[in-house]
């Protein structure tokens, strides 16, 4: 970890909470509003999140899974979303949530007018928008988490670290 935590603190809380209120609070709020609120479908969701967890490295978010109404994607997804080009798990939108979240991270001036013709062929605006706001929470805090080395201390109130605890998933993850 690259941060100092007090003695008795939980590492996330207190850098997310208490270190900088006035921003990591409402990081936070930004951050699970992706899961309470997203109209996206948990595949699509899901394809989006891993691809920038894989891209970031953040550990607690590659061990993530995030789970609606007691539904998970299949236990072997993080490996069609590492292929997300030539798997045959995927259909045309789960494939383009892969790639967007990709591309969004890696060479977003390379979004070209050819993306955004299977983009939108595919997705409304308004899928756009809340896709685009939601990678980018997950670029900007699962990368904050990495760098600072909090990812692999993060952890749920109720539970151990991610590379402590068994590969049951998680429902929500400020991250």
């Amino acid at each position: 970890m690259h941060i100092d935590i007090p003695e008795g603190k939980d590492a996330i809380e207190y850098v997310w909470g208490e270190m900088v209120p006035g921003i990591g609070i409402a990081a936070s709020h930004f951050s699970l509003s992706v899961y309470a609120h997203t109209t996206l479908g948990l595949r699509e969701f899901e394809a989006a999140r891993l691809r920038i967890a894989q891209i970031n490295g953040c550990a607690f978010c590659l061990d993530w899974r995030t789970e609606r109404d007691g539904q998970k994607v299949e236990d072997d997804f993080d490996e069609a979303v590492t292929n997300w080009r030539t798997t045959g798990a995927f259909d045309d939108r789960t494939r383009l949530a892969a790639e967007y979240a990709e591309r969004y991270a890696l060479d977003h001036h390379g979004l070209d007018d050819e993306f955004w013709a299977r983009m939108t062929a595919h997705y409304t605006q308004l899928e756009i928008v809340e896709l685009s706001m939601s990678i980018g929470s997950w670029l900007a805090f699962g990368r904050l988490n990495h760098v600072l080395g909090l990812d692999t201390v993060c952890k749920l109130p109720s539970g151990p670290s991610p590379s402590t605890r068994p590969k049951a998933r998680a429902d929500n993850h400020p991250g």
